[in-house]
């Protein structure tokens, strides 16, 4: 069984670890593939993702796809966020997604995003003691291999407890 957080855990330290975890995203969410999404760090509080430049991800001229960087963005955060507390006890959505661009990427790109556990205690955990849901807002930052500031994600994710999601009307 392909157990998604002993396997996040390790990928930390791991090398070994670290591949099979892209791996598995890979198969996990089969509509990312093509894109070729690869987290080339994890720690307890950062993730850097990258996107490589081939045909796939391309435009009309040949740089980055906007949607691209959009997934990725979404992406990087998700994977964090999911590092950060697992998708047993806690249900994550999509509630919004903004983006900014400001050069062409024409290399490979890497998106960061990080938060401390301090940042997580105060946004997400103590919050979560009085309220249903939770909505954070995830900002990242999108750099070529040259170093230049590709595009900006804003990402907001409601984080809600699985035993007060309702699934029925």
């Amino acid at each position: 069984m392909f157990d998604i957080q002993k396997i996040i855990e390790k990928a930390k330290t791991s090398t070994f670890y670290l591949w099979l975890l892209n791996f598995g995203l890979n198969r996990m969410v089969p509509f990312n593939r093509p894109h070729g999404f690869k987290i080339v760090k994890l720690t307890d509080e950062s993730i850097e993702t990258k996107l490589p430049f081939k045909t796939l991800n391309f435009n009309h001229i040949r740089s980055v796809h906007a949607c691209a960087l959009a997934t990725l963005t979404e992406f990087t955060t998700g994977v964090f966020l999911i590092s950060k507390f697992g998708a047993n006890k806690y249900r994550i959505i999509l509630r919004n997604l903004q983006m900014e661009y400001h050069y062409q990427g024409k290399t490979s790109v890497i998106a960061k995003f990080g938060l401390s556990e301090k940042e997580m205690r105060e946004r997400v955990f103590i919050p979560l003691e009085n309220e249903e849901s939770v909505d954070i807002i995830c900002e990242v930052k999108t750099l070529d291999l040259n170093n230049n500031h590709i595009s900006t994600g804003s990402v907001t994710w409601q984080i809600k407890e699985w035993a007060k999601v309702k699934t029925s009307v």
